[in-house]
């Protein structure tokens, strides 16, 4: 499908190739790669098509080498896929081509499903309170996450997360998660459970502020997974990130900026069947040579 990205791709092709019935060949792509063959396709596409419009090409020309047969159809398939026209979308695509999916590694990485492309976003800065706790756990270096916290999270009742809904009121939902350690402290870390400080109430005792500065993102979603696989999914994409997408593309990480695991209402799964979380990785275009 890669390489034959601007070709008219069918599902009974594929099929075909492989050696399955349609039917048994939709159903497996579905449980292991989180969408229906050709919504991945038009995922696809639409996604090499959005690197063409940041190099600066014309999009009914793009539409139509991509096999959209006007600029509006092309523009609502975009707005369907990503949530946003692609004259708003181009400004935070990633510089470099999307990167080739290896299914085995996703499968090895126990991701869940695809990690699509991130989108690239500026965000102001911004403060956070919550919770820290001190553990121990190795690696964290290199993972610089701890989802098993996710647990902690969501604890029978969930009281840490009751708690500072109750004591800071922040106006929009959503939890963070940060590691504040050193990098220079391998075996211990701190880490931060907060919600946004919107500082128009007192901080309550025992609770931590932080102020994130200004930073520019690329953000991940994890693949929609079943809450029994949430955990896995966010350690994969993690690791997917930083083995993966990283080293491929022309970025490095901002080491003065914090990375953290963004929660809102997506990962309820009394909610939703499957969930989600965003990874908000800090970072700059990467210095050549």
């Amino acid at each position: 499908m890669e390489n034959h990205i601007k070709d008219d791709i069918k599902a009974e092709d594929l099929a075909k190739m492989v050696g399955y019935s349609p039917y048994h060949f939709y159903r497996i792509f579905d449980k292991h790669i989180g969408y229906t063959i050709m919504d991945y396709v038009l995922k696809r596409k639409l996604q090499y098509a959005l690197y063409e419009l940041v190099k600066g090409g014309k999009i009914i020309q793009i539409a139509l080498e991509y096999g959209f047969e006007t600029h509006s159809g092309f523009t609502r398939a975009f707005k369907k896929c990503f949530g946003s026209p692609p004259s708003l979308y181009r400004l935070h695509c990633p510089l470099s081509l999307p990167q080739k999916i290896d299914l085995l590694s996703l499968d090895q990485k126990k991701v869940g499903g695809i990690v699509m492309q991130p989108k690239i976003v500026q965000k102001q800065a911004f403060t956070i309170a919550g919770k820290t706790f001190e553990s121990a756990i190795e690696n964290i270096c290199y993972t610089r996450d701890a989802p098993a916290f996710w647990d902690q999270r969501i604890s029978p009742d969930e009281s840490i997360e009751r708690m500072l809904y109750e004591a800071l009121s922040p106006k929009k939902h959503g939890e963070y998660c940060i590691n504040l350690s050193s990098t220079e402290i391998e075996d211990r870390f701190t880490y931060l459970f907060a919600v946004n400080y919107d500082q128009d109430v007192q901080l309550p005792v025992g609770l931590t502020k932080l102020q994130i500065t200004d930073a520019t993102y690329a953000v991940f979603r994890t693949p929609l997974v079943k809450v029994e696989q949430f955990v896995s999914s966010i350690k994969g994409t993690w690791h997917y990130i930083l083995e993966d997408w990283l080293p491929q593309s022309f970025y490095e990480v901002d080491e003065t900026g914090f990375d953290f695991e963004y929660y809102d209402e997506r990962c309820h799964d009394w909610e939703y069947e499957k969930i989600y979380m965003e990874i908000y990785l800090p970072i700059k275009v990467r210095q050549k040579g």
